[in-house]
């Protein structure tokens, strides 16, 4: 395993064990069997593991929504983006456990500012989402419906992130599909507006090609898989020159899609207008 990766996997379980801010990295370096100067040669400090963590996982989570908003057919997508939702958190509800505390906690604004990037990420695709499904119907109301779609995660993740009850995936996502749809066709009365969006949003940092161009590159030299590797090499050289069809470009970031080290890329990738 590489020391960098062992590092986060050891650290996340002892986060989990006892929080952020009461585990050492005397503590992460015992658990992991390595020197302090191994540890500070993977990461500066403890926040800047932190927010690794907190990068690997919201990564993972807003590639996987976005993927399905863009590529479920409508009368699945409600039912399949709150499926992936949940999995994701009973997959990872020890960390997700942690950051949910952590984060309502926290005076670190480095780990706030990132929280904030992420959630507007997915404000984005959820967004896409009702506009997908409601279009002009819900003119007025999708605003309020992006925060209630949000309410409903935050609150029933409670049951398996702070209660550990055993959880019927299939009948919650269903469940929260029906309200969604309940509100979005009969509430008439909006409180959130498009211009009360505009002030609390921070602003979004779109990635350039070039910086696009460099991650490909970096993360190039980090992955062995030849299929990822061959894909992320011919993707590099389409942002550079374009000559490849739409087919194989999609059929390309299909490719590097499931592996956890490329899945940011291919969500900045499929945002990115080839």
């Amino acid at each position: 395993m590489v020391k960098k990766q062992l590092i986060m996997e050891k650290s996340l379980e002892l986060f989990a064990e006892q929080g952020f801010e009461a585990t050492s990295v005397q503590q992460i370096t015992e658990r992991c069997g390595i020197s302090k100067g191994a540890f500070y040669l993977s990461f500066k400090s403890k926040d800047e593991l932190i927010i690794a963590l907190i990068d690997q996982f919201m990564m993972q989570s807003v590639s996987d929504i976005d993927y399905i908003v863009r590529n479920t057919k409508d009368d699945q997508l409600l039912y399949e983006f709150y499926f992936a939702i949940y999995q994701s958190f009973h997959k990872h509800s020890d960390f997700a456990k942690v950051l949910m505390k952590e984060f309502s906690q926290t005076l670190n604004k480095e780990l706030f500012s990132k929280m904030q990037y992420y959630d507007q990420l997915i404000e984005k695709n959820i967004l896409l989402m009702i506009e997908r499904l409601y279009g002009n119907s819900v003119k007025h109301t999708k605003y309020d419906l992006i925060y209630t779609i949000k309410g409903f995660m935050n609150t029933y993740a409670h049951l398996f992130v702070f209660y550990n009850v055993p959880v019927d995936l299939q009948l919650l996502a269903e469940s929260l599909a029906e309200k969604t749809n309940l509100l979005a066709r009969h509430a008439t009365i909006p409180f959130v507006s498009a211009e009360l969006i505009k002030m609390i949003q921070p602003i979004d940092e779109e990635v350039s090609k070039e910086q696009l161009i460099d991650l490909i590159g970096q993360k190039m030299e980090e992955i062995e898989e030849p299929i990822e590797k061959e894909s992320l090499i011919l993707l590099r050289q389409q942002l550079v020159e374009p000559s490849l069809s739409p087919a194989i470009v999609n059929g390309l970031l299909e490719n590097i899609r499931n592996n956890p080290d490329c899945k940011w890329i291919s969500y900045l990738l499929r945002r990115y207008a080839f």
